[in-house]
């Protein structure tokens, strides 16, 4: 341990497969200090991502499990730490979050202007070196009515059946437009539209944070997403998915890594692709005004041209022509990438890509 907790914390969270790269300039301790006191980094800094109970990281930290639990059961209200119970559900634990996706999206009600311009310095010098890592960390899904009716789609493939998986349901406002806002770059779409999701029903019930919703309501703010022509992003995982960004590249930090940076590989695309009928298709090109990603342009003969490499297959486009000319196909087999199956093989294969030992951190 070194002498600077907000050190010792980085270092620790670069050691996850998430990653959270140094600067030169240490611009990373500085928004880690606006977030954790010393005392909580240093505890922070010692914790697992596997979920121990205060008794557990007690006996290991050579401390009082009851001084802990209170310190612990308060970071993890405020979302510096990991919360839950732990297999067989008699026990409460508490473990490390990575920084991103993790730390940084529960300071939602902490977010001011200093927070939000810390976080775009560090986002400008570090994201490009940890975006373009593999598995990346969202993927695409489609919009459900822009794929081909005929076509099979994936549990995993489809939002509205992620939703439906869900036994509980919340949305709370969009902390990378929240940060676009408070520096002074606000992008105009919807900012109370990012969902997330739980196996327990009730379990947003009472948050400060989460505004908790029905199935009903959940469905009617994905469709309000669509309507706004955003792009709905997921975990990039098969199994356990908890949460539905709807994202713009003008202000989701994942999406600004190919609008602003040319990083293709940030999201991982969708298994499919868009098409065009050409028979339908008027000029109108109103579907250039909602692609993101530069994928469309006018041919000669008046008729949109999609350039399959930069589609990233989310729909957007074809779910607005009204004239039907535009819609989603699976990808050919061998442009298909599966995601990994679960949070653990996601952890393991970005760990393989990054050189790290998991033994380490879990």
């Amino acid at each position: 341990m070194s002498e600077n907790p907000y050190r010792d914390l980085a270092e620790r969270l670069n050691a996850l497969p998430n990653g959270f790269p140094a600067t030169e300039d240490g611009i990373e301790l500085k928004l880690l200090a606006k977030i954790f006191t010393p005392e909580e980094a240093t505890l922070a800094a010692q914790l697992r991502l596997t979920k121990e109970t205060p008794a557990q990281i007690a006996a290991r930290l050579g401390r009082d499990a009851e001084e802990l639990r209170p310190i612990l059961k308060n970071m993890a209200r405020r979302g510096l730490i990991a919360a839950g119970s732990l297999p067989g559900g008699t026990e409460f634990g508490f473990g490390l979050l990575p920084f991103v996706v993790g730390i940084y999206e529960m300071q939602n009600k902490r977010l001011d202007a200093e927070m939000a311009t810390l976080f775009e310095e560090y986002y400008q010098r570090v994201f490009g070196k940890n975006a373009a890592i593999q598995p990346s960390f969202h993927r695409v899904i489609p919009v459900r009515e822009s794929v081909r009716t005929d076509l099979e789609v994936h549990p995993f493939e489809s939002a509205a059946d992620i939703v439906r998986s869900a036994q509980a349901w919340g949305v709370l406002d969009c902390i990378c437009r929240k940060q676009k806002q408070l520096i002074g770059d606000p992008c105009g779409h919807p900012v109370d539209i990012c969902m997330t999701f739980g196996p327990t029903p009730g379990m947003f019930d009472g948050s400060s944070t989460i505004h908790a919703q029905t199935l009903e309501e959940a469905l009617a703010t994905l469709q309000r997403a669509a309507d706004a022509g955003l792009v709905h992003t997921v975990n990039n995982i098969q199994q356990g998915n908890w949460y539905i960004c709807n994202c713009c590249t003008c202000s989701c930090a994942i999406l600004r890594g190919i609008k602003e940076m040319g990083i293709a590989n940030v999201v991982a695309r969708s298994a499919f692709v868009n098409t065009v009928d050409a028979e339908r298709c008027i000029g109108c090109e109103t579907c250039l005004d909602y692609c993101q990603f530069d994928a469309l342009s006018m041919g000669e003969d008046d008729v949109v041209l999609v350039n399959a490499t930069r589609c990233v297959g989310c729909g957007v486009c074809a779910s607005h022509c009204a004239d039907e000319a535009l819609i989603l196909v699976r990808r050919p087999a061998e442009e298909i990438k599966a995601p990994p199956m679960d949070e653990a093989e996601w952890l393991q294969q970005r760990a393989t890509t990054r050189g790290i030992d998991l033994r380490d951190v879990l």
